[in-house]
């Protein structure tokens, strides 16, 4: 079945990589691909599979392809590929990798000081010597007194690995320290034809926040200069245009050179001769500006600045607000492209050009600039006496903080950047420049529409935007509205930052009319409630570029700083706080899965796989914490802990089924199969709320009886993996039962709960998540009552046990007949609840927890 593929947002024109999923038994494993643009022309494509059915078909296929123009293109399973006319090749030798697109020839050593050692286009070599440099001090701004001492380092390649070598793409892996701290792993990617590489550097702090403060994190590359200084160019990225200057400026002086001399100085040409020898005879009296720095400190502006030597005043240049982070430094014979994607957005960042009057200039990109005050993770206040497990939870009372002493630490956590480094023939022109620097901040991305994504089986029940009722539109404005609100929220709040762009905030404080961004628990969300998942799902349901980009761009944040990529909590994430690692409850809730594995698909990135991939064997992390320490009456088992059955199976179920589909692994299969079945074999299933697991052989102790649940449980991923793993028909006896009773009983009369269960039940809340799963157990069930109570409890929170929201408040219209002018009388009408419209709605439309507005009274 061949697919129909179109734009995120941009068109390419560059190396561009992309997902595409497949129906089971419709596609082979070994099945090649074929790709055709406009009029059937084949386009270069290189493919892989990265996700199986468990019948062995393909499940996900991954696609990188240098698609020329505006497309349509359509990818043909089953049919071979066009060959590059340049493909992309890896040669080793000596120790050196030589990369070469066909355009650029890159060299890479297999360790040592240099992540690049050099880049050469028609044989001339334009790029020597790419390094990761940082800053570090051993106390903190001095403004707290003290003498601070800073060391500079750089970073020091351990191994080189090749994971892809062609013919359309290639990737090459190096990894290791800067310096005797911050281990890395930076990814280069190559197309075929390409001038550039994409470079994705993610790097893991292991410092101790009391005595390592990172002053700057940056990749300099040294710039051969062959050209007269004043055929030397610099260009810096603005909010709209370019900085443009030449090293040694031709306009504007008291002799004029001709206005062809002026003209070509500026747009980047080379001058030529200047035939005026009063212009001529004094170009040795005419400054040459070595120095170049755009410092962007914060999300509403930047600083400009240049000198003519070290030693000398720096001269300031009119400044702005947000920069693009792109620039350029060479001459007319060549030179470098530089720059790092959301460069505003990650502030304090910065570029820097130096020596560019010499014969070797260097460019360098700053992720954290040392302009700004050092990095500083020390935990945000000194305890405020809660050194017992009863005080602790005292303070949760008040500020919603889970507080204890030594478990604020920032010691794991990581950060990923995406830069850019490209070779340039001559200095470029400014759409080119501009083209350039778009295509670094929005990468292009060819995507499926939601139908044939929708028609493939994957991530569950969903259903693509529908429209095609007033009642449906108005859920549809309100998801829109929700996101909308949500965008312009982080704009206005200036939701961004090094570690804090891609979050958002969790509460909101009305008295102060901002959000509670310094109140324990009610400051950056980290995946609370599974925000993330309400975007993906919006995203597949819509195809919105600006919801990718947002959902993006949280993926990227809440799989990294959320979460400890090594020490003693790795594998777990932290609970929301005022800093995103302060909080002391470390859960799989927050590590999960399935909040990245929808971005992974999409985009098959690699660094999104190696967060897939550590969290395989998240089980692990019980041996050495029990996340329920302060609660727990019974004693904690490290070989056999107590796993809640919501938001620890569901983190590892996504895990283990991640991992199963991806890598073919046995032992995930196992694991996933094992506790599903066992799940079904607990007297009350997913009522039990938490079974001990035992480590060693993947299994669940099924011997518990009880009844216990939790408003928390079904609302970070459960119903998106179960409603996946019943849909795999897997063979787990007992699961699908189990996972139905939950469904329909947590919103029943406790009179229903009590004649299934023996008692009612406790601990009720959320009404409105919940409503998604009466929804889903009716449509499995083709129950039409249980259709009318999803919709009731979608529109009305009744029966709340421990909070309280707008939808509790007594509306205009009836609970059993909505009318007004976005819900007509038809909807509460049989044909329309029935069991299909209340699994799209409760599944699709609901994952925000949206209202329908005009049925509530004015707040």
């Amino acid at each position: 079945m061949e697919t129909s593929l179109r734009w995120l947002d941009s068109p390419g024109g560059q190396g561009v990589t992309w997902g595409v999923p497949w129906p089971r038994g419709a596609v082979s494993p070994d099945a090649p691909f074929a790709l055709t643009g406009p009029g059937g022309q084949e386009t270069p494509v290189q493919s892989w599979v990265t996700a199986t059915w468990p019948d062995g078909s393909v499940k996900w296929s991954a696609h990188a392809a240098v698609p020329p123009g505006d497309g349509p293109y359509r990818l043909h399973p089953g049919q071979e590929p066009a060959a590059p006319p340049s493909p992309v090749t890896v040669a080793r030798e000596n120790g050196r990798l030589t990369v070469s697109t066909g355009t650029v020839a890159w060299t890479i050593e297999d360790a040592g000081e240099t992540l690049v050692r050099s880049a050469a286009r028609d044989g001339r070599e334009i790029l020597r010597d790419v390094r990761l440099i940082s800053l570090r001090q051993d106390g903190p701004t001095p403004d707290e007194g003290g003498t601070v001492h800073r060391q500079r380092a750089t970073g020091r390649i351990e191994r080189v690995t090749v994971e892809q070598d062609g013919p359309v793409r290639a990737v090459v892996r190096a990894e290791g320290r800067h310096g005797d701290w911050l281990p890395f792993t930076v990814r280069l990617y190559f197309y075929a034809g390409a001038e550039d590489v994409r470079i994705v550097h993610s790097f893991v702090w292991d410092g101790d926040p009391g005595r390592d403060f990172l002053a700057g994190l940056g990749l300099r590359a040294g710039v051969v200069m062959r050209d007269e200084p004043h055929d030397r160019h610099v260009r810096l990225a603005g909010p709209g245009g370019f900085l443009t200057e030449a090293v040694r400026g031709l306009t504007g002086l008291r002799r004029d050179p001709g206005e062809e001399v002026r003209r070509a100085q500026v747009a980047g040409r080379p001058c030529g001769p200047i035939g005026d020898p009063e212009v001529s005879g004094r170009l040795h009296l005419i400054p040459a500006w070595n120095d170049y720095t755009l410092d962007q400190l914060s999300a509403d502006g930047y600083l400009l600045r240049k000198r003519t030597a070290e030693g000398h005043a720096w001269v300031t240049i009119p400044s702005g607000t947000r920069s693009a982070g792109y620039g350029y430094l060479g001459g007319v014979s060549g030179g470098l492209g530089f720059g790092l994607r959301d460069f505003w957005r990650l502030h304090p960042t910065r570029l820097d050009v130096r020596d560019a009057a010499q014969d070797l200039a260097t460019a360098t990109v700053w992720l954290w600039s040392p302009s700004a005050p050092a990095m500083d993770l020390r935990f945000w206040h000194d305890g405020l006496g809660q050194d017992t497990h009863a005080a602790q939870l005292e303070g949760l009372e008040i500020t919603y903080e889970d507080h204890e002493p030594g478990f604020g630490d920032a010691h794991g956590i990581a950060r990923t950047h995406e830069l850019t480094l490209r070779v340039y023939g001559a200095t470029p022109a400014h759409p080119d420049l501009a083209a350039h620097a778009a295509a670094m901040n929005e990468p292009p991305l060819l995507v499926a529409g939601p139908g044939r994504i929708r028609a493939a089986g994957v991530f569950g029940d969903w259903a693509p935007a529908d429209r095609s009722t007033p009642a449906r539109a108005a859920i549809e404005d309100r998801l829109d509205f929700l996101f909308d609100l949500y965008e312009r929220e982080r704009e206005q709040r200036r939701w961004y930052g090094f570690w804090d762009y891609g979050d958002v905030m969790h509460t909101y404080d009305a008295d102060r009319r901002t959000w509670r961004y310094d109140v324990g628990g009610y400051a950056w969300d980290n995946s609370e409630l599974s925000p993330d998942l309400w975007l993906w799902y919006q995203f597949l349901r819509t195809g919105r570029a600006g919801v990718f980009r947002f959902a993006e761009a949280m993926t990227r944040h809440t799989g990294e700083v959320d979460v400890y990529h090594l020490g003693r909590w790795k594998g777990l994430g932290s609970r929301h706080n005022v800093q995103h690692w302060g909080c002391s409850c470390k859960q799989l809730r927050i590590s999960s899965a399935v909040y990245r594995r929808i971005f992974y698909y999409l985009t098959a990135d690699e660094r999104t796989g190696d967060l897939l991939d550590e969290v395989a064997g998240a089980e692990e992390a019980y041996a050495a914490l029990d996340p329920l320490r302060k609660l727990r009456r019974g004693g904690h088992d490290p070989s056999a802990p107590s796993v809640g059955l919501g938001t620890d199976w569901g983190a590892l179920a996504a895990a283990w089924l991640t991992r199963w589909e991806r890598h073919g692994d046995e032992r995930a299969r196992d694991r996933l199969l094992g506790t599903m079945t066992g799940i079904g074999a607990l007297p009350r299933g997913f009522l039990t709320g938490e079974a001990r697991l035992d480590l060693a052989t993947g299994r669940f102790d099924t011997s518990r009886d009880a009844v216990e649940v939790s408003h928390l449980s079904a609302v970070f991923g459960l119903p998106e993996i179960c409603s996946e793993l019943i849909a795999l028909g897997l063979d787990a006896p007992g699961f699908e039962r189990a996972w139905l009773d939950y469904c329909r009983l947590y919103l029943a009369a406790p009179e229903r709960q009590a004649a299934e269960t023996g008692r009612a039940l406790t601990g009720i809340s959320l009404i409105q998540a919940h409503s998604r799963l009466a929804a889903y157990a009716a449509a499995r069930l083709g129950d039409a009552g249980l259709a009318a109570l999803a919709w009731r409890k979608f529109f009305r929170d009744e029966g709340d046990q421990l909070n309280s929201n707008a939808l509790q408040r007594e509306p205009e219209w009836r609970l059993t007949r909505v009318e007004g002018p976005h819900v007509p009388a038809a909807l509460w009408d049989a044909p329309f609840v029935s069991t299909n419209d209340a699994a799209q709605y409760g599944l699709a439309a609901i994952q925000n927890l949206a209202l329908i507005p005009g049925h509530l009274p004015e707040d």
